[in-house]
């Protein structure tokens, strides 16, 4: 994993570094403005040199001096715009440095005309200080830079992003498209993979500006207090032994004709690698399951005597509850037998978590080693005042954003929690957070089938049967999932998940 920042986390390594002496706001700012110089330089060899950059009355705005600066110096016809005079010394000094080159204009006499022969547009309004909704005549330049065809950089985040939240912070609408090319600093925000930011933050590209050893700092004080971002599972080989060695994972089906999501669940935690899966099905079902499974054995469970008495065989290391299993009164049944029973770790998933938003005695009866896998409806169901707070107009400060919302949950719950989605969040009761992004150059748009979430279910599954802990096990399970469909590519079904995971083990594993 990789970390992410929150604005606040980011400005306290900036302010440690400035009060340690070794460095001052001034060279941050010189050094923000030459990588983002830099990366224009690399995404841009062949461009025309013309650059409109709009400045901002914050440190943003002084890192957009500082690019207008240099790229004046190296030959470029540069044009600058400003929201207002600078309100940071540091930036009124990098303006300042800028007027010995050009003038500064208002915002409002940024005109068609101007770009009309397409510059680079570089927004250094806000970046990840914006604390409120900004007025269309604020964003409206960069609508005009969209419609204009112009290519457009954002320095940090694009102004009208929360850089904490992702979400978009402006008044009366926003842009159809976003910037070609994000330039962040030191480390990702979290923002930047959330909610609306990865489609309009374009190309997002992470550079240092030397604050190394202040990030380390942080990351050795606030430990599960930062959120790190999923970037490949750690150690997924299988070792020496049994099949009973690797686990014996128990996915529960719903009644005859509704089986399809708990095959699902089953075969894709048996090609996940645990030593057996078990499919327990109303007696009913038993025909139609026996005639699509063969490596998944079949148990006749139809109540919550029954499955009681199957937990108490004490190799079965893993139960699966949700998938196609029904709403009705035995899948209630089946859902309090699973929570008073000792088994050793629990998936939660689909018709399962709708029940448990039902009974609040069965809520308050999670165990710890329990997986909740909600995509967003199931999520409102499950903590509706949540919700409410993610759609809720922000109002002033940062937005309310998935992280908290799913490491709220997860401690009310006292268990691991996934929220599903491009921008999967991963949250365990003790506060750790990881968000898992299928988006810039993981994005898997293919994975939006049906089935797909059974799928992930028994993934989850399987890595709890085999012995990992629930916050890893969650983990892996999310970066398998869309590695797999990025694997398979378009076409794809969720029945080809389990199938294509064998191919991505073996690169992991080679």
């Amino acid at each position: 994993m990789t970390e992410l920042l929150t604005s606040a986390q980011m400005r306290a390594i900036e302010k440690s570094a400035i009060d340690s002496g070794a460095v001052t706001g001034l060279v941050l700012m010189e050094r923000a403005g030459q990588a983002v110089v830099r990366a224009i330089q690399q995404a841009w060899p062949d461009h025309p040199q013309r650059a409109v950059v709009l400045c901002g009355p914050g440190n943003n705005g002084g890192d957009g001096y500082v690019i207008a600066r240099l790229l004046a110096q190296q030959g470029w016809s540069v044009r600058v715009y400003a929201l207002g005079p600078s309100r940071t010394a540091d930036a009124g000094e990098m303006r300042q440095d800028w007027l010995a080159l050009g003038p500064v204009a208002t915002m409002d006499q940024l005109d068609w005309p101007v770009l009309a022969d397409r510059p680079l547009v570089i927004d250094a309004m806000f970046g990840t200080g914006l604390i409120r909704d900004i007025a269309p005549g604020v964003w409206g330049a960069l609508d005009m830079a969209v419609s204009s065809g112009c290519h457009i950089v954002a320095v940090d985040i694009l102004s009208g992003l929360c850089a904490d939240s992702g979400r978009v912070r402006t008044e009366a609408g926003y842009l159809d498209r976003g910037a070609d090319l994000t330039v962040t600093f030191q480390a990702a925000k979290c923002g930047h993979h959330l909610a609306e930011a990865p489609a309009l933050s374009g190309r997002l590209q992470v550079v240092s500006i030397g604050l190394e050893v202040e990030l380390a700092a942080l990351l050795r004080e606030e430990g599960a207090a930062l959120v790190d971002l999923v970037v490949g599972p750690s150690d997924v080989d299988k070792r020496g032994g049994h099949k009973f060695t690797h686990g014996h994972a128990l996915v529960l089906s719903g009644p005859p004709g509704q089986g399809g999501a708990a095959r699902l669940a089953a075969r894709a935690a048996l090609r996940i690698g645990a030593g057996l899966v078990t499919l327990g099905s109303p007696l009913a079902a038993m025909a139609e399951h026996a005639a699509r499974l063969d490596a998944v054995m079949l148990r006749p469970i139809s109540d919550g005597p029954d499955l009681t008495t199957a937990l108490a065989d004490p190799r079965i290391t893993a139960l699966c509850l949700g998938p196609g299993l029904g709403r009705e009164a035995r899948g209630a049944a089946l859902l309090a037998a699973a929570l008073v029973s000792q088994i050793g770790a629990l998936v939660l998933d689909a018709d399962a978590l709708s029940l448990l938003a039902q009974d609040a005695a069965l809520f308050a009866a999670l165990p710890r080693r329990c997986v909740l896998t909600p995509h967003g409806g199931e999520f409102a169901r499950l903590f509706p005042d949540l919700a409410a707070r993610l759609a809720a107009p922000a109002g002033i400060g940062a937005a309310y954003s998935r992280p908290e919302a799913a490491r709220a949950a997860a401690a009310r719950a006292g268990c691991v929690l996934v929220l599903k989605g491009p921008d999967t969040v991963i949250a365990a009761p003790d506060g750790r957070c990881a968000i898992h992004s299928a988006q810039y150059d993981r994005a898997a748009p293919w994975l939006a089938t049906a089935g797909a979430g059974d799928v992930l279910a028994g993934f989850v599954t399987g890595l709890l049967a085999r012995g990992f802990p629930p916050f890893d096990a969650a983990c892996t399970a999310v970066w398998l999932h869309v590695e797999s469909a990025r694997s398979f590519g378009p076409g794809l079904i969720a029945e080809d998940l389990p199938e294509e995971l064998p191919k991505v083990l073996r690169r992991l594993l080679t």
